[in-house]
């Protein structure tokens, strides 16, 4: 079923006198294009334990002509879902299908599985495959620490392929693949995860044969621990992976995934808890542009005084090795009680440096200060033409939510830990959670994208070249999480955590 609906812009820009030489802050009203809603999946299954009808946490990728994103569908409470739901567009964004992955949960077409998580999209373009990568879940057993679906058209899904053998726990993986030509590693692809029964090890296996098979996970040259790696390639070959470890760390291989470097911290976080019982951290979003410049986006308080509230902030890095000062997006001003959370970056391969188009969904609260029953949801968009010099007016895509529309999770109110943003022919196209009232005792949570959505440069620009963070600021404690699959003692995260 596809659904659309018209949604106005919402204006939010503000002028600063670093920006515009002016000596005032005041929010602008601005004329702007509407933008279109088109639900691309909905949730159909009604079998326990799932928490239907629900779809959450996608991503989004696109080659060529294709947009294809991935998510889970009917989110079980005490962790993964019922199956992993796609959308795919073949069409540059227009029009949608989706559907669901065999041979992965016993819910759909009888898979292995008793539940599944994370999902992340690649593309080998070496050999014409798409792959989403996801958690296999059991109630009973052992499973692969990750698993990988593949496609030849975006649209038919094979079974499941193992990333290495089963394991007791895994969590939060993720996927890229070599599409340069020139690069010497083209076609290897790339899984990242974290192993929790060793205190959220980082783990890493390569594919050369269009992900039909994987080899030996190897960690880090430190043996380096970490959540929520994103690995990224560089058209030279070069991986870089950016995580959170001991605030902001990277790592990467120069040979084609052969061996890892040393984590290195490269910024610290201090983040606000985003209030209601919402599932979010400062878990990091990253992109590379034409040129290979890495761009990594998180949610931080460094900005605001007392962390009342978070920011999106920014760092990049032509080689992954220096980077940038963190610098604050200019969504709203610092005195503003907005709240920002859960970023999706995404960056048009055509363009690069300073003229890199740049663009990010996210979720906000319009008021911090608020609780489960009277916090209102929204998904915002910004992007910048210039990358990320300025940026354009941020935009409201949906909302207002209330916090009772989301389903639970072992970690909080769900509508994911990440999302993700692609570009195709130069236009920007991110699929997300949006939640209506229930339907009696159903949930009605779906998955939708915006149409009309550019990062062109589009009236007064914002900048936040003036803005300085508040010396000595501490954000609160990190929230501690529950892995999607197996256990390990929480002292062990809780003392990751505390090196931030």
């Amino acid at each position: 079923m596809i659904e659309r609906l018209s949604v106005s812009r919402r204006i939010v820009s503000f002028c600063q006198a670093a920006a515009f030489a002016c000596l005032c802050c005041a929010f602008l009203i601005v004329p702007a294009r509407a933008q279109t809603l088109t639900q691309v999946s909905t949730d159909p299954f009604t079998v326990g334990p799932g928490q239907h009808a629900t779809e959450v946490e996608p991503h989004t990728l696109s080659f060529g002509s294709e947009v294809v994103s991935a998510f889970q569908t009917g989110r079980i409470a005490p962790g993964g879902a019922t199956d992993i739901g796609w959308a795919t567009s073949l069409d540059g964004g227009m029009t949608w299908t989706h559907g669901f992955l065999p041979g992965l949960t016993i819910a759909y077409q009888n898979g292995p599985y008793d539940a599944a998580s994370d999902p992340a999209v690649a593309y080998d373009a070496k050999h014409g495959v798409w792959m989403i990568a996801s958690l296999p879940i059991s109630n009973n057993n052992y499973t692969p620490a990750v698993v990988v679906s593949r496609s030849s058209d975006g649209l038919n899904w094979g079974d499941a392929v193992s990333v290495g053998p089963n394991v007791e726990s895994s969590d939060k993986n993720w996927i890229v693949c070599d599409s340069y030509p020139g690069s010497p590693y083209y076609g290897n692809c790339y899984v990242e995860w974290d192993n929790p029964a060793t205190g959220d090890g980082i783990l890493m296996s390569t594919s050369t044969d269009g992900g039909l098979t994987w080899g030996t996970a190897k960690g880090t040259a430190n043996n380096a621990a970490g959540i929520g790696g994103q690995p990224l390639v560089q058209p030279n070959g070069h991986v870089v992976v950016p995580i959170e470890g001991i605030g902001i760390s990277v790592f990467g291989s120069v040979n084609g995934g052969q061996s890892w470097t040393r984590t290195i911290n490269v910024a610290s976080i201090n983040t606000h808890t985003d209030a209601g019982g919402i599932r979010s951290g400062p878990l990091p979003t990253a992109a590379v542009d034409g040129a290979g410049n890495v761009y990594v986006v998180w949610e931080d308080c460094r900005f605001r005084p007392g962390c009342t509230t978070n920011d999106l902030v920014i760092i990049a890095s032509a080689n992954g090795k220096k980077w940038t000062a963190v610098q604050r997006i200019p969504i709203d001003p610092t005195t503003s009680t907005v709240d920002h959370f859960i970023p999706g970056i995404g960056i048009d391969p055509t363009t690069s440096g300073a003229n890199a188009h740049i663009a990010i969904q996210y979720y906000y609260y319009p008021q911090t200060n608020c609780t489960e029953s009277t916090c209102q949801l929204y998904v915002g968009y910004i992007s910048s033409a210039s990358g990320g010099r300025t940026w354009n007016t941020a935009v409201s895509l949906a909302g207002p939510m209330q916090l009772s529309w989301l389903p639970n999770s072992q970690n909080g109110l769900m509508v994911g830990d990440y999302l993700g943003l692609a570009f195709n022919s130069g236009v920007p196209h991110g699929v997300f959670a949006v939640a209506q009232a229930l339907q009696g005792s159903v949930y009605n949570e779906a998955m939708y994208t915006a149409q009309n959505l550019t990062a062109e440069e589009e009236g007064p620009q914002l900048s936040s070249a003036g803005d300085r963070a508040i010396p000595g600021i501490k954000g609160d404690p990190i929230e501690k999480e529950s892995p999607e699959k197996g256990y390990h003692p929480p002292a062990k995260r809780s003392a990751r955590k505390a090196q931030h």
